[in-house]
């Protein structure tokens, strides 16, 4: 059974740093305060957070993300130290305690780590904490340097977490406005889709690659996230990133983004 006061929100690594790569500290603050504002409201919030390995680059003055695999997770360690340390800074500036979550794909295949995982998870909602999760790529190459992507982009472990914690809702923050019918940055006359309920072959087909050259996620992969979301019962939304204020209207019911209807089969 989800619950209904539970949403997992996941952003991604183009909300999260400028132009040039470097963190957009207006974009952290505002994630805070609108997160810590619902948190207020009674609801229970995890945070999905990508952008380690592009924050890290940018702390290490490196012109462009780096290609080689050890130097990917020498940015992504210290690039997840800075994200933790705008994340505890802009969340306590309202008041909300936070706390980091790093995990790999392996940890879901042993059912024990992932019952822990999600023991964790659920204790922190329970005391009224924030988790920050993110893929642990200063430990594992699969999502950063081979062809095995789980997560992609973390849009595909927002899902998992979001199964984890038997959320009631997945708001996916994009680059863009929602799921269109084609590109809107190629074609002027692209238009927003604002439900789906059933995510079919001719869906994907829609779905164009790669998104934002920050990041590596693309529309597709959040169809699959929302494809694993609500085949659970957990409906997701993508909506614009640059607008963390759409996060009120999910609460309040509204339309905003694309919604994907969760469902049960």
């Amino acid at each position: 059974m989800v619950n209904k006061k539970r949403i997992v929100v996941k952003v991604g690594t183009s909300t999260l740093t400028n132009e040039i790569g470097n963190p957009n500290l207006k974009e952290f603050d505002r994630l805070a305060l609108v997160l810590s504002d619902v948190h207020n409201m009674g609801f229970d919030i995890v945070l999905v957070s990508s952008g380690a390995i592009a924050v890290g680059a940018s702390a290490l003055h490196l012109k462009e993300k780096p290609t080689e695999l050890r130097y990917k997770q020498a940015c992504a360690a210290v690039g997840q130290c800075s994200n933790m340390f705008l994340y505890d800074k802009f969340f306590g500036e309202y008041d909300q305690q936070v706390a980091q979550i790093l995990f790999n794909a392996d940890d879901l295949e042993n059912e024990e780590k992932k019952e822990n995982l999600s023991n964790t998870i659920n204790t922190l909602l329970e005391m009224g904490i924030i988790p920050i999760v993110n893929e642990n790529d200063s430990v594992s190459y699969t999502e950063i340097d081979s062809e095995e992507h789980l997560f992609s982009d973390n849009d595909k472990l927002s899902a998992i977490v979001a199964i984890l914690c038997n959320a009631g809702k997945l708001v996916i923050f994009s680059d863009i406005d929602g799921f269109f019918d084609k590109d809107p940055r190629l074609y002027s006359d692209a238009k927003l889709i604002d439900r789906i309920d059933e995510i079919t072959d001719e869906t994907f087909e829609l779905a164009g690659g790669a998104g934002s050259r920050r990041g590596t996620g693309g529309m597709r992969t959040k169809l699959e996230a929302a494809r694993l979301a609500t085949a659970q019962g957990i409906s997701t939304i993508v909506t614009n990133g640059a607008h963390p204020d759409a996060l009120y209207s999910v609460v309040d019911g509204r339309k905003v983004g694309t919604l994907f209807k969760g469902h049960r089969s």
